[in-house]
Order: C-alpha cells, then sequence, then structure tokens
C-alpha cells in the first residue's frame, strides 16, 4: 500500500468541519513501530497462513476474539490466553486473535470501536485511536507471539495499521462497495469477503473475482495499480430477510452449494470460512459451540467440503455476555455478545481433536 500521501488541503465540502489534522502513515508507524523481532514473528505467521490459504498446509484456521476492543489491558489478557491454548492445538489449528477496533454501526449510532473512542466513556478522537489501536497490536504480538485480524471498514486508514494484521475481513455490509473491493486488491495478506446481508452466493464470488484481479484507481492522494489479492476468499456469515429475521448459511446443504458455485467460478486459492456468530447464530452467542460442531461434521461427511470449508471465526472474550458502555466489567464485550472463555477453550480443543 502507499505509504506517502498527495498535497493536503482544508475539506470544503458543505457540511464537513476540519476537527484536527492526522499525520500520514510514516509518521504515525514511527509513533508506534514494530520492532525487528516482531517483524519476524509476524513474517513468519504470515508465510504459514499463505501456505495454508494456497493449500499447501492442512491446518484448520480459527479467528477467535472479542466482538470488538474496547480495552488494551483486557484484549492483551485475551490474547496472552489465547496463545497459551494454541501452544496444545497448534499442530492442528492456525489461531488468529480476533481484535477488530473498527465497528460498523446499522443505524449509525452506538459505540464504533476503538478507532474513534479509545475510551469508550469520553468524545471521539481519531488520532488517539489510531495510536491506541498500534500501541494494543505492538503489545499483544510481544506478549504472545500472535498476529491478528482486523476488519477494513474504512479503507483509507488500512495504511495505518497493516504492517501490524496477518488477516483482514471485509465486511457484509462493505462487500459490495467498489472502493474496499479495489482497496483490498492491493493487500498482500489473506482478506476475508463477508457474503452480504442479503445472502447472495453471486455477489460474494463477485466480489472474490473483483478483489483477485488488478486494477487502476486515486488512493492516499496517488494514482495507483494494485496486482490482485490471490488470497481474497470467501466467509459465509449467514443473511437476513426483509423481516429482519436471521438465515443461517452453515448447513450442510449451504455449505456444499457455496464449495459448488466456488468451483464453477475458477478462482484461484478457494477458501470458505465460516463465521459462526451474526446471522448464522442470530446473534445467540451460546449456539456458536454447537453450529462449529456441526460444519465439523459435515466436513467428515463431503471430502468436498472439507477440502475447502477449512476454517471458522468465533466471538468470544474472557467473560461470556455483554454489558452496557460504562459498566466496566473487566473482560466482557460492550458490543456482541461473546462466548466465555471457559467455553471458548472447551471449543478450540474439541476443533483441533476433530478436524
Amino acid at each position: 500500500m502507499p505509504k506517502g500521501r498527495g498535497t493536503r488541503r482544508t475539506t470544503t465540502l458543505m457540511g464537513f468541519t476540519n476537527i484536527r489534522e492526522i499525520p500520514g502513515p510514516e509518521e504515525i508507524i514511527a509513533m508506534a513501530p514494530l520492532g525487528p523481532e516482531l517483524k519476524r514473528i509476524k513474517a513468519v505467521r504470515d508465510q504459514e497462513l499463505k501456505d495454508i490459504v494456497e493449500g499447501k498446509n492442512s491446518k484448520f484456521i480459527v479467528i477467535v476474539g472479542p466482538c470488538s476492543a474496547h480495552e488494551e489491558d483486557s484484549v492483551c489478557d485475551y490474547v496472552r490466553r489465547l496463545a497459551g491454548l494454541n501452544e496444545k492445538v497448534k499442530d492442528k489449528l492456525f489461531v488468529i486473535p480476533r481484535i477488530y477496533t473498527n465497528k460498523p454501526r446499522t443505524t449509525g449510532e452506538g459505540y464504533m470501536g476503538m478507532l474513534h473512542q479509545p475510551n469508550p466513556d469520553e468524545e471521539a478522537n481519531m488520532l488517539d485511536g489510531i495510536l491506541s489501536i498500534r500501541r494494543m497490536h505492538v503489545r499483544a504480538i510481544t506478549e504472545s507471539g500472535l498476529t491478528a485480524a482486523d476488519e477494513m471498514l474504512y479503507t483509507d486508514n488500512l495504511v495505518y495499521c497493516e504492517d501490524m494484521l496477518s488477516y483482514i475481513a471485509v465486511g457484509a455490509r462493505s462487500v459490495e462497495d467498489q472502493q474496499h473491493r479495489l482497496a483490498a486488491s492491493g493487500i498482500s495478506m489473506p482478506v476475508g469477503m463477508k457474503n452480504p446481508t442479503s445472502g447472495d452466493f453471486n455477489v460474494l464470488y463477485n466480489s472474490i473475482q473483483a478483489v483477485q484481479a488488478s486494477h487502476s484507481f486515486i488512493y492516499q492522494g496517488f494514482e495507483v495499480r494494485t496486482s490482485g489479492n490471490k488470497l481474497a476468499h470467501a466467509v459465509l456469515r449467514g443473511s437476513v430477510n426483509k423481516h429482519g429475521a436471521s438465515i443461517p448459511n452453515y448447513h450442510y446443504e449451504d455449505l456444499s452449494l457455496a464449495v459448488d458455485m466456488y468451483r464453477k467460478r475458477g478462482l484461484e486459492n478457494p477458501l470458505v470460512l465460516v463465521d459462526v456468530s451474526h446471522a448464522n447464530s442470530g446473534k445467540l452467542f451460546y449456539e456458536q459451540p454447537r453450529i462449529a460442531k456441526e460444519i465439523i461434521h459435515s466436513r467428515k461427511y463431503s471430502e468436498d467440503i472439507r477440502s475447502m470449508v477449512r476454517g471458522l471465526m468465533i466471538e468470544s472474550y474472557i467473560e461470556e455476555g455483554n454489558q452496557k458502555v460504562g459498566e466496566h466489567v473487566y473482560g466482557k464485550s460492550i458490543t456482541d455478545a461473546c462466548l466465555g472463555w471457559e467455553d471458548t477453550q472447551s471449543l478450540l480443543l474439541y476443533i483441533a481433536e476433530n478436524v
């Protein structure tokens, strides 16, 4: 991704007010850099994950962590616990901490993530947010040896943190957006494209096809050309109908259809991850283990599914459930409800024994 910027100019669009100038990515990265040892750790993990996506390594991907990473101490505590568990499952699983710092809000209301509010009890400060995110990632990698995943909610913000991540997700509301597809085509790490909230698999595979291709466009003040991201792949997260009811897409028939449509497209490095939360669970956090086990069973029943469905996304934290902003329960989500640590540990052990 380009590191510099074009000429800065004051926003003149009607309705916009400049609050503060955000330094360019090189300046921000210098304020909270990855040291040589952390860069080495990331390079090793990135290569292993690339091999998994390309089918050269048979490990099963598990992206697991809180719905939103709102507080550094509890997030790093969680990731340290995950690192300890990883020692027991690393021969079978490739564990990626979910450290999501940008939260899409359907109505524009509610906590929007650490990027906006490094302190959920205070007003937004996006400069402090960017620096808080970088410091949290540096600490998490230092204390655990695990590099993380985040969602690319805003394409312009990618340049501030891409050097710390091993995996990026494009969410259900963003997957149809042209700018997200173009930006993802220039990312050099695996990008999971979620099915849209409509559930349309054609839209999902169109997005992957677009991301795997090269594009020219304007980004960060430059005209750029991307190489295409051959590591882009599918994530099934369920859908919502016109009445707002959740429609899961993790059942055997759904997975079979996803695999069949994927093969017919002829896309590179076909890979399906299943998000066992969101519309697949109806946001009932306690359903996640049952859903995960059904997917594991489907893999055992069908070699076609087993060969392509090679990972899960799980929402989990230290304490189960969720809380309101301001309640200050340590290690408990302030957005969607999450699986607690004990159940998470049991689930990952089960997955490792059965994949």
